[in-house]
């Protein structure tokens, strides 16, 4: 061995420790990366789920306030249209003010018309208010009554005429009169009273089913029917005394309902809350002769106009105000 292989020796082990402490270090860096690495993941996880939850809640009150909004607007809508059916009715009756007042004002002018006759005149405006209160009456307010009250003193003043141009108007007036007089009874009277005979009805219908009487059973069905009650059951039908008082609290309610769209001359209201009677008669009794009686009259009645419609309606105003604009032939 020479001198330079006796000191190489030594040196060995120095290299190795060298080797090992600069694995030892890259190890550590490593890991001391991959924790880094980790906590930067774990952190940027946390911040997206913390972003999606807040995303979730902006949008939760997002929605809140768009319904609230879709509220609000529903009730102005509901607002507006009352808004608009009290400006119809006010105007329809300022119509009508303003149409009397034209009247008035036409009778001054014709009165000074020295060529017309006065009687004559006066009687013809008379004629020509009366059938128009008459026609507002029944268009308006579906005064049934009312209309034919004033058409008896229509008739009163046009037969006090002798003039024979007036000839072709009185047959007219007879042919609406006698048009009028085959409506008969006020169409909302009549409704007014099946809707109290339906309510009567409701009394008296049967709360079961009417009963047929079975065939003859074996000996073991006899004896069990001394313990057991079978019957057979409508599954829509309401049986819960809980839901049956909020059916029949419901049912007077739509009955009120109907009532009220009577009085308003609503027939589309009309319609709707005999359906919903319909309904709930279907729910709360069984199927009876006396129950299926009530609901085809029911759907019969809900085509039934709620406002007097006549042809001749109207025909007799129309032929007097061209009788009046027309120029006299002396």
């Amino acid at each position: 061995m020479t001198a330079g292989d006796a000191t190489a020796i030594p040196l060995r082990p120095a290299s190795r420790r060298r080797r090992t402490g600069a694995w030892l270090l890259l190890a550590v860096l490593l890991a001391l990366a991959a924790t880094l690495g980790w906590r930067a993941w774990t952190a940027g996880r946390d911040a997206d789920r913390a972003t999606a939850l807040a995303q979730t809640r902006d949008l939760a009150e997002l929605t809140s306030r768009v319904n609230a909004l879709r509220g609000g607007q529903r009730s102005q809508a509901q607002r507006l249209q009352q808004a608009e059916a009290t400006n119809r009715v006010l105007r329809d009756e300022l119509l009508g003010i303003t149409q009397r007042a034209a009247l008035l004002e036409d009778t001054v002018d014709r009165l000074a018309d020295r060529a017309a006759s006065g009687a004559e005149t006066l009687r013809l405006d008379e004629v020509e208010l009366l059938l128009t209160q008459a026609q507002q009456r029944l268009e308006i307010t579906g005064d049934l009554e009312g209309a034919r009250r004033l058409y008896t003193l229509a008739g009163a003043l046009l037969e006090a005429m002798d003039d024979p141009a007036h000839r072709d108007l009185r047959q007219v007036f007879a042919q609406e009169t006698a048009g009028l007089a085959a409506v008969g009874e006020d169409p909302a009277t009549a409704a007014s009273r099946i809707l109290d005979s339906v309510a009567n009805a409701l009394a008296s219908l049967p709360d079961r089913p009417t009963a047929v009487r079975p065939p003859a059973a074996p000996w073991w069905r006899r004896w069990v029917a001394r313990v057991v009650e079978v019957r057979p059951s409508d599954p829509g039908q309401v049986a819960a005394p809980t839901d049956r008082a909020v059916a029949m609290a419901t049912l007077d309610l739509d009955i009120t309902l109907a009532r009220a769209a009577v009085a308003g001359r609503d027939p589309v209201g009309y319609r709707a809350a005999l359906a919903r009677i319909e309904h709930a008669v279907m729910q709360l009794w069984p199927q009876t002769p006396e129950r299926e009686a009530l609901r085809r009259g029911l759907a019969g009645q809900r085509v039934q106009p709620l406002r007097v419609a006549t042809p001749t309606l109207g025909s007799t105003l129309a032929q007097l105000r061209a009788l009046r604009d027309a120029p006299r032939g002396r």
